[in-house]
């Protein structure tokens, strides 16, 4: 994609009631429970949910109050928590079985500190982080306007305004960039599930005005391009319409496809897979980057092998958009902060449970909360990050 010419691009969005966003609901209110009980915790759960039914599954090193009952529990309140009280999904009556056993000895050998060893990453990969000026949030736009009106619509559903949508919906925004800045939509989607009573025409009338409410005035795109539930009719929906699993939306928690993945999702891990919390690191510095100022535009890189607690690399693009060496930002950045496991962890405050608010509308773009919730969005490193540079 092209950052200096004029081209279009999109993002898509999935509400907190769509399948595979229910899973990672679950399987982030899984590790927030064992991170209340013991923030040393080891958590790696995975859900599956279809018609009536949860499955979970995974591997953990935690107290033993987290028990298979309150899991269960715990998965209930989430699906009743989202606004599942269907024929063939509903918190009550779905049946949940749990598959969840003790973690592997042989993993815990290679990522616990011992002596003179320092923790380990909890296994290799590599991490991404993004941060762009297109928005107040240092977000790309199309995946900012995506979230947003979806959230939109699920404030009016949850608050009554819309009784009668459901909680599956997803959102795609286009938008049309000139010499790399977004200036208006070119075509909006959205699908949202909808009570048998509404027509599709109903169902139009309801969204349009969240749209234009999120859009920015002027950018909204022609009735033509604007496309509401294209099928007709989105009754069925949620995990009784299509299976749900964790981490099948990494492209909706990240950039919205502006910017690289690594591959790992986060959902259902604890804070010492570097998965999750690398990539939250990664994401902090590239933002702290911006927001001081020295580009645009900020790609960072972090690299991990399981059982080493240093990065491999650390590796930084500013996509012609800096205003210094990348090479220095790279060596500025990593004084800055340390990027081993317990060094993110420690800094960012991730052991903690504040995962299961994450699991919709994005891991990044949020704001700040004084639990410690969306520690990673602080720009608490610009004076620094200006000082050293």
């Amino acid at each position: 994609m092209s950052k200096n010419s004029s081209y279009l691009f999109t993002s898509e969005s999935v509400s907190e009631g769509h399948p595979d966003k229910v899973a990672d609901r679950i399987s982030d209110a899984i590790v927030d429970a064992f991170l209340a009980a013991d923030p040393h915790s080891r958590v790696a759960v995975e859900t599956m949910c279809t018609t009536n039914r949860i499955i979970l599954a995974g591997e953990v090193r935690g107290p033993s109050s987290v028990s298979k009952d309150l899991m269960e529990e715990i998965a209930r309140h989430a699906v009743r928590d989202i606004g599942y009280e269907q024929e063939g999904f509903h918190w009550k009556h779905a049946d949940v079985q749990n598959y969840v056993h003790a973690q592997s000895a042989d993993i815990a050998q290679g990522v616990d500190s011992a002596g003179d060893k320092d923790e380990g990453a909890g296994d290799q990969g590599i991490m991404f982080g993004y941060a762009c000026d297109e928005t107040p949030v240092l977000m790309p736009a199309p995946l900012y306007y995506a979230h947003n009106i979806l959230k939109s619509l699920a404030e009016a559903r949850h608050s009554g305004a819309s009784p009668l949508l459901g909680p599956d919906a997803k959102s795609q925004v286009t938008l049309e960039y000139v010499n790399g800045r977004p200036i208006r939509a070119t075509s909006v989607v959205v699908s949202t599930q909808h009570d048998a009573s509404l027509s599709q025409a109903d169902v139009r009338d309801i969204v349009r005005p969240h749209v234009l409410d999120v859009l920015p005035d002027g950018w909204m795109c022609g009735d033509d391009d604007f496309y509401v539930n294209p099928t007709g009719r989105f009754v069925i929906g949620g995990p009784d319409g299509d299976c749900g699993l964790t981490g099948r939306k990494i492209i909706v928690d990240t950039y919205g496809g502006a910017a690289p993945h690594g591959g790992g999702a986060f959902s259902g891990k604890d804070p010492t897979k570097v998965d999750r919390s690398a990539a939250y690191a990664a994401r902090y510095l590239a933002k702290n980057v911006v927001a001081a100022g020295l580009a645009k535009r900020c790609v960072i890189q972090l690299s991990y092998a399981i059982g080493v607690s240093k990065p491999l690399s650390v590796y930084v693009d500013t996509q012609g958009t800096g205003q210094v060496d990348e090479s220095l930002l790279s060596d500025a950045l990593q004084k800055l902060m340390d990027l081993s496991p317990r060094g993110i962890r420690t800094h960012l405050g991730l052991n903690r449970p504040i995962y299961a608010r994450t699991a919709a509308y994005g891991h990044f773009g949020r704001s700040p909360e004084a639990d410690g919730g969306f520690s990673w969005e602080r720009t608490d490193l610009v004076d620094a990050l200006k000082r050293s540079l």
